[in-house]
């Protein structure tokens, strides 16, 4: 019994962890859309995190409630149809959790790269074609994981799981041979890669450019108007290393069990849930950063916060 209760006890954490994750991002989307309808524009960075946000969100949606609803003892809730979707649609937007946090990285390095740099072109025009850019990055990972779906499957006749087979608990990838099975898991593995040396490489400028930046303010006074927008400039430079970094930690693991579930037939299921847990925590980790470090959204937190005091302040409060 105490087994039991235990593992209950586990899935019901990892419930409350998936609703916490659900609902954080929900919130970063809902502050950037609120604020674009009441002041008609956002901020570059500011968009790509709404997207981010989104991406996140879905990636979720797609992942971690079956992996949880299967954690529960929930068997077969998808058909074959609904495997190929979801399977589909997590393969897209975790692609673009990747590609976003790489765009994010890039705009802020070419945002604090001095105006001799050869960054410094981007600066307007990636403001300039972000839609654009977003729209590519869609239809980019919509084409290329159009074969994704075809090998996804709801169950096997007689239960037997066959080789070369990814078993995610709610459906299973196969592989027709191990040709197959090595490719497709490399390929997946080099274009993350791609985008994590990307992004270390821009994270690496900016960690530079901030500390040329912290040795210049101390050896010379500026205006308190002009130390404030560097400060600004610094905390979101700081914020964007913080996720590269979460992103290349996480990730990185997620690869490593990838990698190695690449060389044997079968994937055991602890190290798949291990894999997915790691996969996953980065949409988690993600809107917390985003809400402590970005201002509008610490803004709209402390503004809900005071109307929740005000009206429990006007119910408990009797009138004189």
């Amino acid at each position: 019994l105490s087994k039991i209760s235990t593992s209950i006890g586990q899935v019901f954490k990892a419930a409350a962890f998936l609703v916490l994750t659900i609902i954080t991002n929900i919130f970063v989307c809902y502050t950037f859309l609120r604020t674009f309808v009441k002041e008609g524009k956002l901020m570059t960075a500011d968009i790509i995190l709404c997207h981010l946000a989104f991406a996140n969100l879905m990636v979720a949606l797609m992942r971690s409630i079956p992996q949880t609803m299967a954690a529960f003892g929930y068997k077969n809730m998808f058909d074959d149809v609904g495997c190929k979707l979801t399977i589909f649609s997590f393969r897209i937007f975790r692609g673009l959790s990747i590609s976003l946090t790489c765009l994010l990285s890039t705009y802020q390095a070419v945002l604090v790269s001095p105006a001799t740099s050869r960054l410094a072109p981007l600066k307007p025009r990636i403001p300039q074609y972000l839609i654009h850019i977003i729209v590519v990055l869609y239809v980019i990972y919509c084409i290329s994981n159009s074969n994704a779906p075809l090998s996804a499957v709801a169950s096997f006749p007689n239960n037997t799981i066959p080789p070369y087979t990814f078993n995610l608990q709610f459906c299973f990838i196969k592989y027709p041979d191990y040709i197959g099975f090595m490719s497709g898991g490399l390929v997946n593995f080099f274009s993350d890669l791609l985008f994590i040396v990307l992004m270390a490489i821009m994270s690496g400028y900016i960690l530079v450019l901030l500390y040329k930046h912290s040795k210049r303010v101390k050896s010379l006074r500026s205006s308190e108007s002009s130390q404030t927008g560097a400060r600004a400039e610094v905390k979101a430079s700081q914020a964007v290393v913080t996720l590269v970094t979460l992103y290349c930690l996480f990730f990185g693991v997620d690869n490593i069990i990838y990698l190695y579930s690449l060389t044997v037939l079968r994937v055991s299921l602890l190290l798949s849930d291990i894999r997915v847990f790691f996969a996953t925590l980065y949409t988690s980790v993600c809107p917390v950063v985003v809400i402590i470090t970005n201002p509008k959204v610490k803004i709209k937190m402390k503004v809900g916060k005071q109307d929740r005091l005000g009206q429990t302040t006007n119910i408990t409060t009797p009138d004189v």
